[in-house]
Parts: C-alpha cells; sequence; structure tokens
C-alpha cells in the first residue's frame, strides 16, 4: 500500500430537515475537499458519528469513496464502544475501497492500557485494511499512552495515529514514536498544530476546520512542502485564529457544522440534542461569514 500523506478533512455528515442523512450534499462536500487537494475521512467526530447507525455509517463510507471517485484517498472512522462491534463496522467497510480506518479508544469504559493493547490488536488481526489508533481522551475518558503506541505499532497492520488530544506535549510523544517506528505515522488532530506537527515529522493530518476553509487547510501542507515556511505559518495562523474563535462558543463539531450551514445550508443542523442558543449562532453567522471559503 502506498503511503498516506497530506491533508484530510474529518467532514460533516449532512442531514435534511428529518435529520436524514443527505445524500447528494454528501456528496456535494466530498467533491468540494476533492477539488481543493484534501483527502477525505468520514464519519469522524466532525461527522457525528456518535449520532449515526451502523447501517449510516457504512451508508457514508460508501457514498464518500463512491463521490470521491479516486481523485483523493478516503479514511473511515470505525470506533465504537465494544471491541466486537468496532470490528464488525470494520468487516462492513473495509471491503467499500476506503484507505485505511481509524477507531477511537472505547468510550464509557474505563479502559486500562494492557486493555486498549488487546482492543487495538484484536481490530487489527481481524481487518484486511489498515488501521489508524485514535486518540480522543476528552470524547471517550480514555488515553492512549506513547509507550502503548509504541507496543501497538509492532503490529503489522496498525500503520499509525490519528492524535487529537490537544496538547503539543500529547502530539510530540506520539511523533517520537513515529520516529522509531518505520511504517507508523502521525496525522496530526488539533488544527492549532498542523504546521507544528509537519515541521516534526507528521505525514499529515485530520481537520474539522477544513470543512470551513479547505483552500487554508490545503495551502498550509502545500507551503510546508515547498519549504515556504513564511507562508505556512501566515495560513497556520488564521487556522488557529478561527478555532480560537469557534471553539469558545461551544462543542466544535457543532460549531463547525453550524458555521458551514450558515455558508452552505444544504448541510443541515447537527442531529439532537444539540441545540445552539440564538445569541450563539448570530456569533457563528459572523465568524462564517469572514472565513468561509468557498470550492
Amino acid at each position: 500500500m502506498s503511503k498516506i500523506t497530506g491533508p484530510f478533512v474529518a467532514i460533516v455528515t449532512p442531514f435534511d430537515g428529518d435529520e436524514r442523512v443527505a445524500v447528494a450534499a454528501l456528496r456535494r462536500q466530498v467533491e468540494r475537499q476533492a477539488s481543493a487537494g484534501n483527502g477525505v475521512f468520514c464519519a469522524g467526530t466532525n461527522g457525528e458519528f456518535y449520532a449515526l447507525s451502523f447501517e449510516e455509517k457504512v451508508q457514508v463510507a460508501e457514498v464518500s469513496v463512491e463521490a470521491a471517485a479516486g481523485r483523493v484517498p478516503v479514511l473511515a472512522h470505525i470506533g465504537e464502544v465494544s471491541t466486537h462491534q468496532t470490528i464488525a463496522l470494520g468487516k462492513a467497510i473495509q471491503g467499500l475501497g476506503v484507505k485505511a480506518v481509524s477507531a477511537i479508544t472505547p468510550s464509557f469504559i474505563a479502559c486500562s492500557q494492557a486493555e486498549l493493547v488487546d482492543h487495538y490488536r484484536r481490530v487489527a488481526d481481524a481487518l484486511t485494511v489498515p488501521l489508524y489508533l485514535y486518540n480522543i481522551p476528552a470524547r471517550t475518558g480514555n488515553t492512549l499512552d506513547p509507550q502503548t503506541a509504541r507496543v501497538l505499532a509492532e503490529h503489522p497492520n496498525i500503520i499509525g495515529i490519528k492524535d487529537s488530544a490537544g496538547s503539543q506535549d500529547s502530539l510530540d510523544g506520539f511523533l517520537a514514536v513515529a520516529r522509531e517506528r518505520d511504517g507508523f505515522d502521525v496525522l496530526v488532530g488539533p488544527d492549532s498544530l498542523v504546521l507544528h506537527g509537519l515541521r516534526n515529522g507528521a505525514v499529515g493530518c485530520v481537520s474539522g476546520l477544513g470543512n470551513l476553509c479547505p483552500v487554508t487547510l490545503n495551502a498550509i501542507h502545500a507551503a510546508f512542502l515547498r519549504g515556504d515556511l513564511d507562508a505556512a505559518e501566515t495560513y497556520q495562523a488564521r487556522f488557529s485564529a478561527l478555532r480560537k474563535e469557534l471553539y469558545a462558543l461551544g462543542f466544535p463539531p457543532a460549531m463547525v457544522k453550524r458555521a458551514l450551514c450558515h455558508a452552505m445550508p444544504e448541510v443541515g443542523w447537527s442531529r439532537g440534542p444539540t441545540l445552539i442558543a440564538e445569541d450563539v449562532n448570530r456569533s457563528i453567522k459572523e465568524i462564517a461569514a469572514r472565513y468561509a471559503e468557498a470550492v
């Protein structure tokens, strides 16, 4: 398998007025990211995987692969609470044409590091598609330690980690593992750390804000690759400023979805129980007016 690199966007899952998956709108979002040169990460945190049924997750992956049509790679999130269900979802998705899958740590259940090792090994053993670890402790309650990633990196079907812990220290810990292990790569989760990650060995990123600013996201990566660090820093500063403004207003995936909805109404609102107060909505609309990029 060729190495997976570059910027990916954790695309939103569009819903219609009855909160059903809006397939045509989803296709347009995939096409929009492909036009900007960004890969697609479907049914992740910004894709509201936590609000999707098993069947909808499979549908979103299938539509995303079809819409991408080989222009850009598609990654799919498969993490569930149990190892059994994570494997079941992975098996249902792996034959659809995704390049790899990613799985958050189990949530609700407090896991030891030994349990996390067993969980990921069982998932990786059961699938033919490559697997990324996915560290997002603020949402799952379980933190993957760098040493645990170091152990899991020895598995031939575990090819890296998406780190969304939100701190530079966490990211640096996994980057150190990647420098030690050939075939184990880091995808940066926090939008404020994209350039830092690239400078220190990350092969790419998975961005939520890329839904709103696909061109800026791609420009960070492109400028870094051509060695224009001044330009890369300028684009990163814009991205970081957006993150600070938007995420201060509430639950980040809901803020991203609503901001994109102001720019492109067909993506719809987040599924309940998410509610956004009118004063917050006005602030989101103003931010979207300043940052949203058409592609």
